[in-house]
């Protein structure tokens, strides 16, 4: 794959979208909005040294969205020939025939558009071979293995590379796009025997290789982590302190974007409903949006509908400034558009001055969440309830690893219940949160 490039230049993925604007509006649509993509990858997976599978993919696709007045239609495929095309933006207009018109329906206002599209730095294509990516694997795993004799199994090590390109152009006159990457390296291992088995694993996904962690580095991390899951105990039910580790501590924020997003807010199914303004975390939680961060996971200059995106706070000193919203959420709302057709772009998380360490001597007393379990969320409520392991601190120190037991409260409580945020942000994803130190949560265990 490494010798391999995209099949479509973009100039003619940019030409494809404009053929699909122009027919539409001569076949009648009042409004059209389409993307074009492509995209291709290699995965390469290691287990005890031989190789467990390679997988290549390479994939295409149009998606069209059409209006009449206000009545939608959308239709799509992967087959980039003309008469394709065409047949994809009649469907897309047979669909809207037969659909209720909608008063919030239709593209995002124009003037919102985005302008100019600057260079994030998204694309560094990884040229190398499979021989070059097994090897990678192997020394990743190699390094799990050379942490303990403990270390008894594995599940694998991966080397994996993606790279896409898109264009999206809609019947106001914007196109934009770009080309793009995502790379990982990561490793599965297994410590102990028997009953006393224990799985963990480490990653680490990047836009540019170059920046990734040693391969050495992910697979050592992955062995500790094993073997300090060795030993671990069930704890009796106690109310109690709680840290979500940094990896875990993301999925949080995620809940939180998921509550103030306006399908939630519109459809009345958040805990967050009316919140604009309000104390929602606690005052030393501050959250930003920085949209144009280079080589990050979560940048692009435009929404799905084309909205410029911009810097913004959205949550200072625990107060949330701005909810998630589309044109149609915003429409709904009586609002405008955030620029989050697509979600959240690249969410920080004001990081304390502790790290993890520091943390735990906080916190004196509690649990350390490594593992969570299940989905046990209810927007509605906030009511929050999930499968979790990690590690029993007492006097600011870990004492021994914890299992089966279930971490609960409301996610109300736990976000105006933060006492700190860590400074170990993973740089991985597009979402960037410390460890989060929460006042007490309910812990059953036996």
């Amino acid at each position: 794959m490494s010798a391999q490039g995209f099949s479509f230049s973009q100039a003619h993925l940019r030409e494809i979208a404009t053929d699909i604007l122009k027919y539409a509006k001569k076949r009648g649509a009042s409004a059209c909005s389409t993307d074009v993509s492509e995209g291709f990858g290699q995965s390469v997976a290691v287990r005890k040294g031989e190789v467990d599978t390679i997988e290549y993919n390479r994939d295409k696709g149009v998606g069209v969205t059409v209006y009449l007045g206000q009545q939608r239609g959308y239709a799509s495929t992967s087959d980039f020939s003309k008469a394709a095309l065409k047949a994809t933006v009649d469907a897309a207009l047979s669909i809207a025939r037969f659909t209720a018109p909608d008063p919030c329906a239709g593209l995002a206002d124009a003037a919102l558009m985005a302008k100019d599209c600057p260079d994030l730095d998204l694309c560094h294509p990884w040229n190398i071979g499979v021989d070059e990516a097994i090897a990678l694997a192997r020394r990743c795993e190699e390094a799990a293995f050379a942490v303990s004799p403990k270390i008894t199994n594995s599940e694998g090590a991966n080397t994996s590379i993606q790279q896409a390109h898109f264009v999206s152009a809609n019947s106001h006159g914007f196109v934009g796009g770009y080309a793009s990457t995502r790379h990982g390296l990561s490793c599965s291992v297994i410590a102990g025997e028997g009953d006393g088995m224990q799985r963990e694993y480490w990653y680490d996904s990047r836009r540019d290789a170059a920046d990734l962690m040693p391969a050495e580095d992910i697979g050592r991390i992955a062995g500790e982590r094993a073997l300090a899951r060795l030993g671990a105990k069930k704890i009796r039910t106690c109310e109690v302190p709680v840290i979500f580790e940094a990896q875990l501590a993301v999925a949080l924020i995620g809940n939180f974007v998921q509550a103030v997003s306006g399908g939630s807010l519109y459809r009345k199914s958040s805990f967050l409903l009316d919140s604009l303004g309000q104390q929602v975390f606690s005052p030393v939680v501050g959250i930003s949006e920085r949209p144009h961060l280079k080589k990050a996971f979560g940048s692009s200059p435009f929404d799905n509908e084309g909205v410029a995106t911009r810097d913004r706070e959205v949550v200072v000193d625990g107060v949330l400034q701005g909810y998630f919203l589309s044109a149609y959420s915003a429409r709904k709302l009586g609002m405008q558009t955030t620029g989050n057709a697509g979600g959240s772009h690249n969410l920080r998380v004001s990081a304390g001055e502790d790290d993890l360490p520091a943390l735990l001597r906080r916190m004196d007393r509690g649990l350390l969440v490594t593992e969570l379990l299940g989905h046990g969320v209810n927007y509605v409520t906030g009511d929050y309830s999930r499968g979790a392991a990690g590690f029993w601190v007492e006097k600011g120190r870990i004492k021994h690893a914890v299992e089966e037991v279930t971490i609960a409260g409301n996610l109300r409580d736990m976000f105006r219940g933060i006492v700190a945020v860590g400074n170990d942000a993973l740089p991985r994803g597009a979402k960037h949160c410390g460890s989060l130190l929460i006042d007490r949560m309910k812990v059953a265990g036996r």
